[in-house]
Formats: C-alpha cells, sequence, structure tokens
C-alpha cells in the first residue's frame, strides 16, 4: 500500500476507520487524484476486468447458495 503522508507527530493527525468494502474516501474539495492513482486505477481495471466479468462457476454458486438468503 502506497503511503501519501510522511510521519507526522503523534497526535497531529485524526486517523479514520477503515471503510466497508466498495466505499472511496471522498478526495478533499478541490483535489484531483494524482498521476500514480490514475495509472494504478487504470492498469487493475485493464488487468482484472475480464476475470471479474467471467461468470461464477455453478460449484461455487452451490456453496454460497445458503448465505446469499
Amino acid at each position: 500500500m502506497r503511503t501519501r503522508h510522511k510521519a507526522r507527530a503523534a497526535g497531529s493527525r485524526r486517523v479514520s476507520p477503515p471503510l466497508p468494502s466498495g466505499q472511496r474516501v471522498p478526495a478533499p474539495a478541490g483535489r484531483q487524484d494524482d498521476a500514480f492513482d490514475l495509472w494504478l486505477r487504470a492498469s487493475l481495471k485493464r488487468a482484472y476486468d475480464d476475470v471479474a466479468a467471467e461468470p461464477v462457476p455453478p460449484h461455487l454458486l452451490r456453496l454460497i447458495e445458503p448465505d446469499r438468503g
């Protein structure tokens, strides 16, 4: 995981709890994504979109079916 900020004195910055899966931390007003974030997002999308779009095999669906409802 990439760290954007250098270490700071204890208590100088509040740390938020992790967000539930799938949610993004909102960017501060007026801040645009930096080049690394754009590159990383595009690279991950290119690498995993095809796999994520594949149907779930029936044997795996049978395993998770009881938890779905």
